[in-house]
């Protein structure tokens, strides 16, 4: 279960890691959001929710595995983001929010349509935008 704070307020909080996975050919690794997911067909960073009680490079990995059956080793932190996305009714996270991991060149991203979270990974990965 992905750990969720819920403020006096009702709003809900939600921790997460994500990777930036760069081969030896310099292609980004993705994942493409599925149809149970706000952005279907879009694509992201591999990672998300960290659970209760996990440490967020543990949780990075796990997702990393989960989504795309590759191991990985955490290098380094590159950054800290936040961002604000309205929570929709009953959104609940699911193992199926994303359908299919692909790596991609510097070039084949700027086809791509891409979520934030991405738009921040090619920065990171690439040093420019997307």
């Amino acid at each position: 279960m992905t750990e969720r704070s819920v403020s006096p307020t009702g709003r809900i909080q939600r921790v997460a890691a994500y990777n930036v996975c760069v081969d030896e050919n310099g292609r980004l690794l993705l994942c493409r959001l599925s149809d149970v997911t706000e952005a279907p067909g879009s694509w992201t960073l591999p990672g998300g929710g960290i659970e209760f009680g996990e440490h967020p490079e543990a949780g990075a990995i796990r997702e990393l595995q989960e989504e795309t059956g590759l191991l990985g080793r955490i290098v380094e932190l590159l950054t800290v983001d936040s961002l604000h996305r309205p929570a929709r009714a009953g959104e609940n996270e699911t193992n199926e929010s994303t359908d299919r991991a692909a790596w991609y060149t510097r070039e084949e991203l700027a086809t791509l349509p891409l979520v934030s979270t991405s738009e921040l990974g090619v920065r990171l990965a690439f040093g420019d935008p997307a």
